[in-house]
C-alpha cells in the first residue's frame, strides 16, 4: 500500500503525510509540480526526522505516475469530499494507492475518472471538508486495519 500526493500546496500538510506514511512503513508517491519547493527545508517543520525513513518516489507530472502504477498494478484510490464509500464500507486490498489531492482544488476531473474507487469521510452536513493530512490518515489507518498490514500489531 501506498500514499500518493497529488501536487501538494502545502508543505506542513505534505511534511505530515510522508512523516504519517514513514511511521506506518509505506511508501509516498509525490506527484509534481508543487505548490512549493520540494526540499528537506520546506517539509522539515512537520516531517521531522522522518524525511530520511520515508521512502518518496517523485513523478514529474500525472502521467508518470500513472505509468508508474499501472506497471506494479495498484488500485488507484481517491480521498474526496465527493466519494462514493465511507473506509469502512469499501474493500482495500495491500496493493492500493491512496491518492490526496491538492488543497486548493483536489483533482481534476480526468483523474477522477480514471480511479478505481472514490472514498469519503463522514462529516456533519455543515463542514466541506477536513484537513487533507488528518483526513490521509485516518483512511490509511483503516485500510491497513482492514488488509491486516497495521504495524505493531502481530499479536
Amino acid at each position: 500500500m501506498r500514499l500518493a500526493l497529488y501536487c501538494p500546496d502545502i508543505p506542513q500538510n505534505a511534511g505530515t503525510m510522508i512523516r504519517t506514511a514513514a511511521c506506518l512503513g509505506l511508501g509516498v508517491d509525490v506527484i509534481e509540480p508543487c505548490g512549493f519547493t520540494f526540499s528537506d527545508a520546506s517539509l522539515r517543520r512537520a516531517g521531522m526526522d522522518y524525511l530520511a525513513r520515508a521512502a518518496i518516489r517523485r513523478h514529474v507530472d500525472f502521467a508518470a505516475f500513472d505509468q508508474s502504477r499501472k506497471a506494479e498494478g495498484g488500485r488507484l484510490v481517491l480521498l474526496t469530499t465527493s466519494g462514493d464509500l465511507p473506509p469502512h464500507r469499501f474493500a482495500f486490498r495491500p496493493d492500493d494507492i491512496l491518492l490526496v489531492g491538492r488543497e486548493s482544488a483536489g483533482v481534476p476531473e480526468a483523474i477522477h475518472a480514471l480511479a478505481d474507487a472514490r472514498i469519503r469521510l463522514s462529516m456533519v452536513p455543515a463542514a466541506r471538508s477536513l484537513n487533507v493530512a488528518a483526513a490521509a490518515a485516518m483512511v490509511l489507518h483503516e485500510a491497513l486495519r482492514q488488509t491486516d498490514q497495521l504495524p505493531g500489531t502481530e499479536n
